[in-house]
């Protein structure tokens, strides 16, 4: 093959223009043709579109053509030419073509038909290739490096916390244990206990389950910080909403309230969504078709009240509705489908954790914008944040999107040493394990605000897809560890 370089099939659909000597690489999508001419679709991944290749028997062996199938790796160099046919812009009439990896059509998983996310979950080291999962993908480094610039953008220093550690930050107790002990001959102390000074780190660790506290640290020192970085939950749940391992971004903010936390959240997310606007067309059309064709045949009632580009412009265009949990509890007791039954989780009175079906109903049909919910009872939140003067609630909020309920949870912090530590001690967290944390409420203590963002919810939004196993690479779950 010639020395000339590849060109990525995104930067040749772009430029729309006939070249006389290009060089493509990539991977079959179909092949059609006949004895005079044969058509082949490549894609490099770096475009949901194919590139069309035409191959004359004149100038490509028959032999070699008939090796050409779905799946192979092709290096194809040639003449790019307007394109005779409706679809593209140009298309390569193919000089020398080199196969550089066969498929088997008779193996080769991914054949050109409709194939189901749970298939495809089986061998998600080959989804990638399809139009829906390159889509995602794509979107999802965007939406890494839209997070990052944004931060940056607003002076944020990015806080690389541990992923082994020796706290609970949620107290949920479902923490995946990191141990270098020999489980078959666990060394026990003298009251028959598992001997954790034996192991490496002289106590029991896990894999964190948040980097939120230690992020606090450094707001007390940087002012306004951020991560993004991998975390984990012992869970054994198999919901579409749940993973063992997932990516969380969680920025905190010294000298902010909890309005000021709200805007930040509110800011941040409309920037991120507008990104992908701005920046994913491509990838966004078709999953917006892909969701149209999946709910075409479906009742009205079982349909998503708008589709993905709409549900994007309106999170971009619609100031977010805030309001508190005591009127939403109101507003959701008094409401047709709870005066009716018709919700599955009845609202009574106050005190009851909302459920999706509630959160979507704000969203969607009450308020008809994006929602932030303040002032959450204390007894279904975390001991960190900040107890408001009434002695009922805390100065938490919670950012609810259409079709998706809750997805930024968030809170100012509560800044008080007597105030945490009481409420520490109410719901039985260890003060003594804690006192790295205390100490920055004993020494040169502020208000300080944040929020953890589940980076798999925002993609599962973005792109429209309905289960958190389909917009992370490998999905980790109860009895799935597999790649």
């Amino acid at each position: 093959m010639s020395t000339i370089r590849r060109t990525k099939i995104a930067d040749i659909l772009s430029a729309g223009q006939a070249s006389a000597d290009t060089l493509v690489k990539g991977w079959v999508r179909t092949k059609r043709g006949n004895k005079n001419v044969t058509f082949i679709a490549l894609n490099d991944g770096s475009t949901i579109k194919n590139l069309q290749l035409v191959a004359d028997p004149n100038d490509i062996s028959e032999d070699l053509l008939k090796k050409v199938a779905t799946g192979a790796c092709l290096s194809a160099q040639g003449e790019l030419v307007e394109s005779q046919g409706s679809g593209q812009s140009v298309e390569l009439l193919v000089k020398s073509l080199e196969i550089l990896g066969e498929a088997d059509p008779e193996k080769y998983p991914l054949q050109p038909k409709k194939h189901s996310l749970e298939y495809l979950r089986e061998i998600a080291h080959l989804r990638p290739r399809t139009n829906t999962f390159s889509a995602v993908f794509r979107i999802r480094h965007a939406m890494t490096y839209a997070i990052h610039k944004f931060f940056n953008d607003k002076g944020f220093y990015n806080i690389h916390t541990p992923i082994i550690t020796g706290s609970d930050a949620e107290g949920a107790g479902e923490m995946f244990r990191v141990t270098t002990l020999d489980m078959d001959n666990l060394p026990k102390n003298e009251e028959g206990a598992i001997d954790y000074k034996q192991d490496f780190f002289d106590k029991e660790t896990n894999l964190t389950v948040s980097g939120q506290l230690e992020a606090e640290l450094f707001a007390l020192s940087l002012s306004q910080v951020y991560t993004f970085g991998p975390t984990f939950r012992a869970e054994n749940s198999n919901t579409t909403r749940h993973l063992a391992e997932f990516w969380m971004i969680e920025p905190e903010v010294a000298f902010a309230d909890l309005n000021d936390n709200m805007d930040l959240a509110e800011e941040m997310l409309q920037y991120v969504v507008k990104y992908a606007l701005d920046n994913c067309a491509d990838d966004l059309d078709f999953l917006h078709a892909r969701e149209v064709e999946e709910n075409k045949n479906k009742k009205e009632i079982d349909r998503p009240s708008m589709y993905l580009l709409d549900r994007l412009k309106f999170v971009v265009e619609n100031q977010f509705e805030r309001l508190t949990y005591t009127e939403a509890i109101d507003i959701l007791r008094n409401s047709k489908p709870n005066k009716k039954k018709k919700f599955q989780y009845l609202i009574e009175g106050w005190g009851a954790d909302l459920q999706s079906e509630h959160e979507r109903y704000l969203v969607e049909k009450h308020f008809n914008k994006p929602v932030i919910l303040t002032d959450y009872p204390k007894d279904i939140k975390a001991f960190y944040m900040r107890q408001n003067d009434d002695g009922n609630t805390v100065a938490a909020m919670d950012i609810l999107f259409p079709g998706i309920g809750e997805i930024v949870g968030g809170s100012q912090r509560e800044e008080r040493l007597d105030k945490l530590t009481q409420r520490m001690e109410e719901m039985d967290v260890p003060a003594e394990e804690m006192g790295w944390f205390l100490d920055t409420r004993k020494f040169g203590t502020t208000p300080h605000s944040g929020y953890g963002l589940g980076f798999e919810r925002l993609i599962l939004f973005i792109t429209g897809m309905t289960n958190i196993r389909d917009v992370i690479p490998f999905p980790r779950t109860p009895g799935n560890a597999e790649f």
